[in-house]
């Protein structure tokens, strides 16, 4: 088999055009997230206890996107006349393929939407839709498209629309495929990936297998990922773009044993939807600040100071707060009723809300504290503005240059962040007062902005603040 050099994205030429088919790429691109919505159209089961749901757009269009990269979906798991619950999955489709795409996804008998998805998602049903969204994906062109794939459990979704798209297209490329999983049925997509590395030698896929879970015929690898697997598989892993995809302790040994593999941060790429890895990794430096904080607010505090440190989680970094965040309390959802959950959700037509937005003053309800309570909180940091955090019970002074995350975080506030650039919607939060500027990336839906909420990663305040967190 003979291939023209290096690996290219369909579209990619047509992107450096400044004529009319650039301008018609451009508008299509996968860098600008759109709110839709889309119909299911076919349910495939995978190995693994996963499903695949395959989608189409109400509208027609394509859905033009980068291999790795997710949509947001306003699932109906309550109801279609309840708030529906936003979930992000990775696209497994390729984008060579964009009249259809697909989500793949793991069952979870402990959530709330896989469970439902599982039971309830069916062709003909309308979801709304936000994306595409994420930087984790295949560059548009790689004239080595040397591939190191990591993938764990669910995490093999996003490697299959990378894996489908090199298939698809012309172009040499050299794919090592490492895919761990606890126990023989835990594997998806096996039956395809056998089949593809038997009719394309640009491809090794590998098994890895819980040495638990291993079966004494299993002639593949067992135990978890270590550096001694890496070298086995890909012993010029420094010389490979890496990507890695899984539970958040397997992106975190994957990290370090990458590193001592000799491949540097800036040729791994790693893709999680939980705030563990990043938070943990951005908290190392805040604490530090927090705690001066801290100090200064018990010297001035000496009776509250005792109780002013929260009790940090097993295996993670202290979080300061000031004074004391009461976490303990949470909101349980009503149980869904099956009768409305078979009948999904309307679509409400809504204007795309990627790019610079003016949250304006928001009509929601203080929950935190009273007025006379908010008057008592401590006041840190330095700035023109003030940002009144109600659950948190602490004044924050900022500048309206001053990014809203950043400052709540050094003052201790803990807001959970993944992307920190507007993308992924996991610091949303309610702005009970006040005005910012956000300039959020598509992780917020116009309906959510109408209601008053918004991204603290990606906005700078215009006014005094207040905020529900």
């Amino acid at each position: 088999m003979e291939h023209i050099r290096g690996l290219e994205m369909p579209w990619n030429r047509a992107l450096q055009q400044n004529n009319a088919v650039g301008a018609a790429a451009r508008a299509l691109g996968p860098w600008h997230p759109q709110e839709f919505t889309a119909e299911c159209v076919e349910v495939i089961p995978e190995g693994g206890n996963m499903k695949t749901f395959v989608f189409r757009r109400t509208d027609g269009a394509p859905l033009s996107f980068r291999s790795g990269q997710y949509v947001n979906i306003a699932v109906p798991a309550h109801g279609r006349d309840a708030e529906p619950v936003d979930r992000s999955y990775s696209l497994s489709s390729a984008p060579t393929q964009p009249w259809t795409f697909a989500i793949t996804v793991k069952l979870d008998p402990a959530g709330l939407v896989s469970p439902w998805m599982h039971q309830y998602l069916h062709p003909g049903m309308v979801v709304e839709m936000l994306g595409p969204v994420g930087a984790f994906h295949l560059p548009d062109y790689d004239r080595r498209a040397r591939y190191l794939l990591l993938a764990a459990g669910a995490g093999i979704t996003p490697m299959m629309s990378m894996v489908r798209t090199i298939h698809s297209l012309p172009g040499r490329a050299d794919v090592v495929l490492l895919y761990h999983g606890k126990g023989p049925g835990d594997y998806a997509f096996t039956e395809e990936l056998q089949h593809l590395v038997s009719v394309d030698d640009r491809f090794t896929v590998h098994w890895s297998i819980g040495s638990r879970g291993a079966p004494t015929d299993w002639a593949w690898l067992k135990g978890r990922l270590s550096l001694e697997m890496i070298n086995e598989v890909a012993p010029d892993a420094n010389g490979r773009q890496v990507y890695a995809c899984g539970p958040a302790g397997y992106l975190e040994a994957t990290h370090q044993l990458v590193n001592a593999a000799g491949v540097d941060d800036t040729s791994l790429f790693m893709e999680y939807f939980t705030d563990t890895f990043t938070t943990r990794k951005e908290y190392a430096a805040e604490v530090a600040a927090a705690a001066d904080l801290a100090e200064a607010w018990a010297e001035e505090n000496p009776i509250q100071a005792s109780a002013a440190v929260a009790e940090p989680a097993t295996g993670a970094l202290p979080i300061i707060q000031l004074p004391v965040t009461d976490d303990s309390q949470t909101t349980q959802l009503p149980s869904p009723d099956a009768s409305a959950l078979a009948e999904g959700a309307d679509a409400p037509e809504e204007a795309p809300s990627s790019g610079m937005a003016t949250v304006m003053p928001a009509a929601v309800p203080a929950t935190g504290a009273a007025s006379g309570e908010v008057a008592e909180f401590p006041t840190v940091g330095e700035g023109a503005l003030t940002m009144t955090f109600l659950g948190s019970k602490i004044k924050v002074r900022i500048d309206p240059d001053g990014n809203v995350l950043d400052a709540a975080r050094g003052a201790g506030i803990r807001i959970g962040a993944n992307c920190k650039e507007g993308m992924c919607g996991s610091c949303k939060s309610i702005l009970v007062e006040g005005d910012v500027d956000m300039n959020h990336q598509g992780g917020i839906r116009a309906r959510e902005v109408a209601n008053g909420k918004f991204l603290p990663c990606c906005s700078t305040p215009k006014s005094d603040l207040v905020i529900d967190a």
